[in-house]
């Protein structure tokens, strides 16, 4: 079953402190948004990539227009909301709504999300990581919440349903994936130096 990447990107990415929009923090002169892109690209599962945007990220929305990324600006009020602007906007069906700061997400670990939403027949899929693998690399933490005796926060990537984008409560599957490439999203300064240092390690290995 196809589905629909929503790349969002569209917030403010206060907790960097930066004055760079957040989709264009360069790693190894590129910037994040372009690793993401690069993922979704690999994957089989997906169908079509939009961007949402907003009036806090102007210059990520030019760079698109330079990509030719196809996205939508959204009224810039949050996550929650910009998002089911969007999907009610476009009239999206099964979405995978994924932030624009996990560098080292792969083709083949959307795929695997994907399959994961598809076999689970239910509305919704979380994708959470633990607190453990994450303090492990040295990453910032944020909302955490216990599930089978694990301390786990979400991943930033998510699939629903969009035709029950207006229903109170998703039936949703939590799918626990503790990989590096899901675990390592950026939310401050510290971990945009470990996500420099893992991609710096990964490219010396492959040349």
């Amino acid at each position: 079953m196809g589905i629909t990447a929503l790349i969002m990107a569209g917030g403010k990415g206060s907790r960097l402190n930066l004055s760079e929009e957040k989709p264009l923090i360069k790693l190894a002169d590129k910037p994040l948004i372009e690793y993401v892109l690069k993922g979704l690209r690999a994957a089989k599962n997906i169908d079509t990539i939009i961007v949402a945007v907003s009036h806090y990220t102007p210059k990520t929305t030019q760079l698109l227009s330079t990509l030719q990324v196809a996205f939508i600006k959204t009224p810039g009020k949050g996550y929650v909301h910009d998002m089911a602007y969007a999907i009610r906007k476009l009239k999206l069906q099964n979405v995978l709504l994924i932030g624009a700061d996990l560098p080292l997400i792969s083709g083949q670990i959307i795929d695997l999300i994907v399959n994961k939403f598809n076999n689970c027949r239910k509305s919704a899929l979380n994708v959470v990581v633990s607190l453990k693998t994450r303090k492990k690399l040295g990453l910032s933490k944020a909302y955490t919440f216990s599930l089978d005796g694990k301390n786990v926060l979400p991943a930033g990537i998510n699939i629903i349903n969009g035709t029950k984008i207006d229903e109170k409560e998703l039936v949703e599957e939590i799918f626990l994936l503790d990989r590096t490439e899901v675990v390592l999203n950026i939310n401050t300064q510290n971990d945009l130096k470990i996500a420099q240092n893992l991609i710096t390690t990964s490219a010396k290995k492959e040349t």
